[in-house]
């Protein structure tokens, strides 16, 4: 057997710093009122001996923990298939790195795993949280609440609406409705008259945004050309099975994210339609290896996945920083706790990026 090594501890940078134990404890801890020349010793001792904080000691202290859970609502098969996740957890995965923080991943797919998510927040393990992919009748909302933990939404909440009121949920949204407006312009002006939509799932604000926009171009579209999809391959090839049974004569479809349109296009290939000639296909997100990898390549409307969990992150530690160690949010409307010094909602811009597809 080999022997551990100790760990350095707060007496021992002090002895090697020249300094009292309380007067690392303050630099450590990131504490005010300790002259620089004290600060630089305490700092150069702690390099020299290798100390690390005792995290649990440290956050006595701070009362922080330099932990942010970051909340799915949506089960580990799709999150881990979908790379849209992938990319939003990279961005906030970098913010928070960049801050020192560390990111503590929950998913849930039941009420179950709410229960779970609910107690492990109220536990008081994290700084706050981040949360996206919410449904309409999500129960997360209320238990986060209930948590009284500071949080940022990916993606516009239902219930966040300024007409109403609610100007403290905070929350990182692109703009949906308008990227729809865009994409389905690109079709109209490409002549094609029969546009069909397959929308995301309606109990999400993402999706009926993108709705509304598809609507607001296409004033009297036909109700058979608008078939409900769910974000995913398997439900953009139902979706194109179904349309083509109801409107054969369908001369472009306007998918909801890019991985319905790659399941509507092995459909069209299927029955013998060429893409773009015989129907054109845009989709929404240009997530690269979908949209690139896409037999065409596909047209679709980019929203920056990467900088929304960046600036979700941002906006949580931001609101952090702001509020004294140990005081809670201020309320968030909803009768949680929101961000000290509430931040502004972020509504990113999107842009068509034309490929062969369309």
């Amino acid at each position: 057997m080999t022997e551990t090594a100790s760990r350095p501890t707060l007496e021992a940078v002090a002895a090697r710093a020249g300094v009292s134990r309380a007067t690392v404890s303050r630099v450590v801890n990131g504490g005010e009122g300790v002259r620089e020349p004290l600060v630089e010793r305490v700092r150069k001792a702690v390099e020299e001996l290798g100390y690390v904080p005792n995290q649990a000691a440290r956050s006595l202290v701070t009362r922080r923990h330099d932990a942010v859970a970051v909340v799915i609502a949506e089960p580990e098969t799709r999150v881990f298939a979908d790379p849209f996740f992938a990319l939003q957890l990279r961005g906030i995965s970098k913010e928070l790195t960049t801050h020192d923080s560390q990111l503590v991943l929950l998913l849930t797919e039941g009420p179950e795993d709410h229960a779970r998510v609910g107690r492990y927040l109220a536990g008081g393990h994290v700084d706050g949280a981040l949360v996206f992919s919410l449904h309409l009748d999500d129960q997360l909302p209320a238990l986060i609440r209930g948590a009284g933990v500071p949080t940022v939404f990916g993606g516009r909440p239902g219930w966040a609406d300024g007409a109403r009121g609610d100007t403290a949920t905070v929350y990182v949204d692109s703009d949906n409705r308008g990227g729809a407006r865009d994409a389905v312009r690109h079709l109209v002006g490409l002549g094609r008259t029969r546009i069909a939509h397959i929308t995301g799932p309606l109990d999400q604000t993402s999706a009926v945004d993108r709705l509304d926009g598809f609507r607001d171009v296409m004033v009297d579209a036909d109700p058979r050309l608008i078939v409900e999809g769910d974000f995913t391959p398997a439900g953009g090839e139902r979706a194109m099975r179904e349309l083509l049974g109801r409107c054969p004569e369908v001369d472009a479809v306007f998918a909801a994210n890019d991985v319905s349109a790659s399941g509507a296009l092995r459909v069209l290939r299927e029955f013998g339609r060429r893409v773009p000639e015989d129907v054109a296909v845009v989709g929404f997100d240009d997530m690269l290896p979908v949209a690139e990898q896409s037999d065409p390549p596909l047209t679709t409307v980019r929203q920056d996945i990467e900088e929304m969990g960046r600036l979700m992150a941002r906006l949580l530690l931001r609101g952090l920083e702001r509020r004294p160690p140990g005081e809670p949010g201020e309320p968030d409307g909803r009768g949680g706790q929101g961000l000290v010094g509430t931040p502004s909602s972020v509504v990113l811009p999107t842009t068509l990026v034309r490929r062969a597809s369309a």
